[in-house]
């Protein structure tokens, strides 16, 4: 069973290496290095990441600049996401960020200022997708039913309008609700609830008039 302790020789002999004189369990430090007339450098060891961790890594940047957290290696599926996403927090929160695996400590990044760029594209796409979404379906969570995007709300509007009218060309869908891709939409029938009938034309199914009933209340027309 792995103990904290496991990690600090290969953190200390990672520092020793860069001149730094180490020292472990300092007041309320894992482990503090020092080089020269430069200011202390501080690393929290943990076996696993956690908000605790982070806190306390924070907590220490009151002392330094110089703060590390140091955690082994994630392992499995989700490894590469969680060193991602761990990656820009400690940079977002001027952390520096080491793991150990097999007796080796690595530094996957420095402590320091942090500028993100920014996503044009990704802002473009949050705010297509909130003036698309009617209402505010998901307050507090999905609903009972699931999450609701603005596609399956322009898919019971499609739906909807079928129930009512019977078989209608999808460009005639489009017009009469605001749903400019009704056409795609019902063609690519993601949730099994449109069937063509013909060229350009479609009915609803089954699974499209139980979606009705299912997401009644998921949706404003």
């Amino acid at each position: 069973m792995q103990r904290e302790s496991d990690l600090y020789a290969p953190v200390k002999a990672l520092l020793t290496r860069q001149g730094y004189e180490v020292k472990g369990e300092v007041g309320a430090a894992d482990l503090v290095a020092l080089r020269g007339d430069e200011p202390p450098l501080v690393v929290e060891l943990k076996l696993r990441l956690s908000l605790a961790l982070f806190h306390q890594a924070v907590a220490r940047l009151r002392l330094t600049e110089h703060v590390y957290i140091a955690v082994p290696r994630p392992e499995g599926r989700s490894a590469r996401r969680v060193l991602r996403d761990t990656l820009t927090l400690c940079r977002r929160l001027g952390l520096g960020f080491i793991v150990v695996r097999e007796g080796r400590a690595e530094v996957l990044c420095d402590p320091g200022p942090y500028a993100p760029r920014r996503n044009a594209k990704g802002q473009a796409a949050l705010l297509r997708a909130f003036h698309r979404l009617s209402g505010d379906p998901n307050a507090g969570g999905a609903t009972r039913h699931g999450l609701v995007t603005g596609y399956r709300q322009d898919a019971l509007r499609c739906a909807a309008h079928l129930a009512e009218q019977g078989p209608a060309r999808g460009r005639d869908v489009a017009a009469a609700t605001g749903v400019k891709t009704a056409t795609r939409l019902m063609a690519d029938n993601h949730y099994g609830w449109f069937a063509r009938v013909s060229l350009g034309v479609y009915a609803l199914t089954e699974a499209g008039r139980a979606g009705l009933v299912h997401w009644a209340d998921s949706w404003e027309d």
